[in-house]
């Protein structure tokens, strides 16, 4: 395994709610494949006890902060929040991945290495992406698929996005090109925070990389996303371009 070359310590933001199966093992195959990384949790307050877990673990292990919110106020907002801790500790580079194993930790490396690849077109920030050669998806249902394919199209077309993969979660971003803009801009607050990071990124001259990786579906748990989630994300994408 190829080990990074850019500078510990780099925080990884990860989201949650109700993942108290899930968690214990990512951080874990986290640290295994990244022993310098940092972790932030960003806990909705679950009632499963995804919070006391993490409050539990992160007695023990520094590398471990844990950020709990009232309740459950929107994977948007946790994602904002995670990004506005990370630039206030100072952190230079800023991660986030979903909770659920269906961002595989093992494509850490390679997402951090090709931000630090020098060369003439240094990069702002890497998409781990489902939709470029080498990349893909397991274990979702066709309705699934058009779903995804759908809203990235329509992104894509409706924003004049350059990346591939305009909704995934799975990032690494410099710390510097997140600080060209207000993250207090970005009124997403549901799914729909990924595509609008993007056209402000794109706005603030960011230069993107997308390192291909498979999307495999969650194994324990329920997906939060639904048919009405989606439709709501869709909206505020026509509203983006309108500020």
């Amino acid at each position: 395994m190829e080990k990074p070359t850019i500078s510990a310590p780099y925080l990884i933001c990860i989201s949650t709610y109700n993942e108290r199966e899930n968690l214990p093992p990512l951080v874990e195959a986290i640290f295994t494949q990244l022993p310098d990384a940092h972790l932030l949790i960003v806990d909705d307050n679950s009632p499963d006890g995804t919070g006391v877990w993490c409050d539990e673990r992160a007695a023990g292990d520094s590398r471990l902060k844990c950020l709990h919110r009232a309740g459950k106020l929107g994977l948007g907002t946790a994602t904002l929040d995670g990004l506005r801790y990370g630039l206030q500790h100072g952190y230079p580079v800023l991660a986030t991945m979903d909770a659920d194993f269906s961002h595989d930790p093992k494509f850490l490396p390679a997402m951090l290495q090709r931000l630090d690849d020098n060369d003439a077109s240094m990069v702002d920030v890497v998409v781990g992406s489902r939709y470029v050669p080498g990349g893909g998806i397991e274990g979702w249902p066709l309705q699934r698929r058009l779903m995804s394919r759908g809203i990235n199209g329509f992104a894509r077309w409706w924003l004049g996005l350059t990346v591939n993969d305009t909704s995934g979660a799975f990032r690494v971003y410099r710390a510097d090109i997140l600080r060209k803009f207000d993250l207090n801009e970005v009124r997403s607050r549901g799914y729909s925070v990924f595509e609008e990071l993007l056209w402000w990124l794109q706005r603030a001259d960011a230069r993107f990389a997308e390192v291909p990786i498979v999307f495999v579906d969650r194994h324990r748990g329920q997906s939060k996303i639904t048919w009405s989630e989606a439709i709501r994300s869709l909206w505020r994408i026509v509203q983006v371009r309108y500020g």
